[in-house]
C-alpha cells in the first residue's frame, strides 16, 4: 500500500496538479455559466465549463515538458490567442435589434471571455486569482442588474423601465 500512495503522491504529482487544474477550470466556468441558466440566457453551464477547460487545457498544453513551469513569452501567446479565439464565440451570442435601435447578449459575451479568463488562471495554477474570479464574476451576474437599477435612481432620479434582456 505505501508503495502504491508513494507512486501516485511522488511520482504522479505532477499528473495529480494538471487534473486539479482542469477540474478547478471547468468548475469555475460551470459555476459562470449556471447563473446562465438559471437565468434562461443562451450560453450555460456545459458551453462555459467547456469554454474555461478548453483555455486551461490549451494553457497546460504549453507546460507539458517543462514540468508546469510557464515561460512568460509562450504564456503571453497562448492567452492571446485563446482570447482572441474565444472573441469570436463571445460575438456569436450578441444579437442586434433588426431596427438598429437595441444590441443584447453582451453580458453573456462577456461571461465567455470571463471563463476562459478563468481557464487561463486555473491552468497557471493561480487559484486565488481563480476563486477570486469566481466570487466576483457570480457576484456582478447576481448583483449587477439590481445594483445598477438602484443607481440609476439615486443619481438620475428616474426609474428603468425596460429590463435589460442580458
Amino acid at each position: 500500500m505505501g508503495e502504491w500512495l508513494s507512486w501516485v503522491l511522488v511520482d504522479r504529482a505532477d499528473e495529480i496538479e494538471i487534473l486539479l487544474r482542469l477540474c478547478v477550470a471547468a468548475i469555475a466556468g460551470m459555476a459562470v455559466g449556471l447563473n446562465r441558466d438559471i437565468h434562461n440566457k443562451p450560453i450555460g453551464m456545459r458551453t462555459l465549463g467547456l469554454v474555461a477547460l478548453g483555455s486551461a487545457t490549451v494553457i497546460l498544453s504549453g507546460s507539458v515538458y517543462e514540468g508546469l513551469h510557464f515561460g512568460q513569452d509562450a504564456v503571453s501567446r497562448v492567452v492571446q490567442g485563446i482570447l482572441t479565439g474565444l472573441g469570436f464565440l463571445g460575438a456569436g451570442a450578441i444579437i442586434k435589434a433588426r431596427d438598429g435601435t437595441e444590441v443584447q447578449g453582451l453580458t453573456t459575451a462577456s461571461t465567455v471571455w470571463i471563463a476562459a479568463a478563468l481557464g487561463v488562471t486555473a491552468g497557471l495554477g493561480a487559484w486565488f486569482i481563480t476563486i477570486a474570479g469566481t466570487v466576483m464574476t457570480l457576484f456582478v451576474l447576481t448583483f449587477g442588474k439590481p445594483l445598477e437599477n438602484w443607481l440609476t435612481t439615486l443619481f438620475t432620479g428616474r426609474t428603468k423601465t425596460v429590463q435589460d434582456e442580458d
